[in-house]
């Protein structure tokens, strides 16, 4: 029997999902999603496969419908006026390429994590019965996740570009010189693991040092950072793209530039890392950085 409930004892005999949530609609001060969340542990019955299988067809369904759009987007000239490397529409042998790349990846490379995913909240002490916490506390985990990731994947990206940790694991990943939604995760293992460490392993230590922390919270930040991770790899600039309402924000003109000029623009998220300390990539960046250190050096000089 699931434990994402404490009491079933007004519960009537159950043989399919919608029995299971009449069962949890009688429950007071639950909303519909709870609703859905109680009825899907409850009437698959194993929590551990419970989660295992959940946390595989979000992240499965999530990255692949976040990616469709952008492929079909790839194939009307319509959009090529928003295309921010215009010559460079992938071409359909490696859209093809990479999706048996990146499959292989998620059945291979990050498949069995997930499977023991659910064993490990429950060591750490994240929960996952009903009801979800509050909106805001939620928010505010998922704001630090951004945060922190953004750092994490700023500093091992940029180490990845370092000697033999670019030649025999980031390369790969720069194969596409103008990127593509579905090559937001063709990476190498050694990259999908590290890098995702980022994603999965911050939330942990979140927990292990407030002891606050829901599996849906979890899923929520995972479907984010994935639609952030494919969009920035998406090669498209609109006029409504999130960071001209968000100047921190970095899209997908931040990260397109990193892999045109195969340097800079490290981080996932947000501009701040590149611009403080100075890496961000493009030659109009490169020129603006040039500039600040002959002023400074100049100034130098005069003392």
């Amino acid at each position: 029997m699931s434990s994402v409930y404490h009491d079933y004892s007004s519960f009537s005999n159950t043989t399919t999902f919608a029995d299971a949530y009449n069962n949890f609609s009688t429950i007071e001060g639950l909303n519909p999603l709870e609703k859905l969340w109680g009825a899907y542990y409850y009437y698959i019955g194993n929590d551990i496969f419970a989660t295992g299988l959940l946390f595989f067809c979000v992240h499965e369904f999530l990255y692949f419908g976040r990616c469709l759009p952008w492929a079909i987007i790839d194939r009307i000239p319509y959009f090529n006026k928003y295309k921010i490397q215009e010559a460079k529409i992938p071409s359909n042998k490696e859209q093809w390429e990479c999706l048996k790349s990146v499959l292989t990846s998620h059945f291979l490379v990050e498949a069995f994590p997930i499977w023991f995913f659910h064993p490990l909240c429950q060591k750490i002490g994240i929960q996952y019965q009903v009801p979800f916490p509050s909106i805001w506390a939620m928010a505010l985990h998922i704001a630090v996740f951004f945060v922190c990731e953004d750092a994490w994947h700023y500093w091992f990206h940029r180490g990845l570009h370092y000697g033999a940790f670019y030649k025999y694991i980031h390369k790969q990943h720069h194969r596409y010189a103008a990127p593509f939604g579905l090559a937001a995760e063709y990476a190498h293992p050694v990259e999908v693991m590290l890098l995702g460490t980022g994603t999965v392993g911050i939330p942990i230590i979140w927990c292990l040092i407030t002891g606050q922390l829901h599996l849906f919270t979890v899923c929520i930040w995972i479907a984010l950072r994935l639609f952030q991770a494919v969009d920035a790899h998406s090669g498209y600039e609109f006029p409504w793209s999130l960071h001209h309402f968000l100047p921190f924000w970095a899209g997908a003109d931040h990260h397109d530039e990193h892999h045109h000029y195969f340097i800079g623009s490290y981080a996932s998220s947000f501009r701040w890392w590149d611009f403080v300390l100075g890496t961000e990539a493009g030659p109009g960046k490169k020129e603006k950085r040039e500039s600040k250190m002959k002023i400074k050096a100049e100034s130098k000089k005069s003392i």
